[in-house]
């Protein structure tokens, strides 16, 4: 009898590391390495909206933007993202000079490129190449450029409006955020080559139901 609890006793144990060592596995292979994602996301953030919450920000002084480039985020298709890719590198000036074509501030491009832009697997100026041409894929359409008038649309809505301006846009390519009340940012996932794409597992609109504000250019 005693052999027998001390052989269960051992296979209990056993099954534990086994166990412990399949729920490290998914962490070790999302060690962060450049090149190695499935789509990206461009992340499109809503300038007014922004600045309700950061009226100090260089953004907000009174330059009228509407959507801004948050990010263009290298993504995997089962949920989540790399993140800070070694080797990490600061931008020269010609780099930085670029990229204030795209972002609204300096910070902000820095920010991206060390967080995402690292993780692309392209260099810098092949990064901001790729958000260059991601901006230009996606045509905003009419009725959510920037306005001096208060907006309300349900977050269908203004997923639809996406959609037709952009047939190629699917189904699953782009969700619509919010911040309380108001719209914060709509995501379109590209893929590889920066073609329409689905986007993967957890990226999907946020916004509550019914009609949602977007506040005006300052």
């Amino acid at each position: 009898m005693r052999k027998f609890f001390a052989l269960m006793a051992a296979l209990t144990l056993t099954l534990g590391m086994v166990g412990i060592s399949d729920a490290r596995s998914p962490k070790q292979q999302r060690d962060s390495v450049a090149g190695t994602f499935d789509y990206y996301l461009l992340s499109l953030s809503w300038s007014p909206t922004f600045c309700l919450m950061h009226p100090d920000n260089e953004q907000c002084s009174g330059k009228g933007y509407g959507f801004v480039l948050h990010g263009l985020w290298p993504q995997y298709a089962r949920g989540g993202w790399p993140e800070s890719c070694p080797p990490l590198t600061q931008l020269n000036q010609q780099e930085r000079a670029k990229g204030l074509t795209l972002f609204p501030t300096e910070k902000l491009l820095k920010h991206e490129w060390s967080k995402h832009g690292t993780c692309s697997g392209l260099g810098a100026m092949g990064y901001l190449d790729a958000a260059d041409k991601a901006l230009a894929k996606v045509q905003i359409p009419e009725t959510l450029q920037p306005s001096t008038s208060v907006r309300y649309y349900e977050a269908a809505e203004i997923a639809q409006q996406l959609r037709q301006s952009n047939p190629g846009i699917t189904a699953n390519g782009v969700a619509v955020l919010c911040s309380g009340p108001e719209l914060s940012e709509v995501r379109v996932c590209l893929n590889k080559d920066l073609e329409f794409a689905d986007c993967g597992k957890g990226v999907k609109t946020q916004c509550r139901s019914g009609q949602i504000r977007i506040p005006p250019i300052r």
